[in-house]
């Protein structure tokens, strides 16, 4: 399969298939005599992999030692499940922060008049990272 060919049957973008090869993720395809890069089923199933990773928010390192994982076929599934559940820690983690942000700038929209006047919370917040001394 051309790189276009792969993009399309494994949904990720031709860039993001040099991207994973550039970086080590993938291995670097096959070229023809013109530099074509070329694909195979074991690339497709690959790519489908990390695709389907990167869908539940895993890292490049993550990935990678997820797809280590998957290609060991001594491993305990007790690897796998310990990376996923740092994975949801740091999602936990991330989401606390998001709700935080979210509440804050809430808080900003409310305090905001929203009319004629010039004063508004928010970009004072931005400008000052809280309300400015007066």
């Amino acid at each position: 399969m051309t790189i276009g060919q792969i993009a399309r049957a494994s949904g990720v973008s031709a860039r993001m298939i040099r991207h994973y090869e550039d970086t080590g993720l993938i291995p670097a395809a096959i070229r023809s005599d013109k530099g074509y890069r070329y694909y195979g089923e074991q690339d497709l199933h690959r790519l489908r992999f990390v695709r389907q990773a990167r869908k539940l928010g895993f890292s490049i390192e993550q990935i990678a030692a997820l797809l280590g994982l998957w290609q060991d076929q001594q491993r305990s599934s007790k690897q796998v499940k310990s990376l996923a559940a740092e994975h949801i820690a740091k999602l936990d983690q991330r989401i606390a922060e998001l709700q935080e942000i979210r509440a804050t700038l809430a808080q900003l929209i409310q305090d905001c008049r929203g009319d004629q006047r010039p004063e508004c919370p928010i970009l004072e917040n931005l400008a000052w990272g809280e309300t400015p001394p007066h």
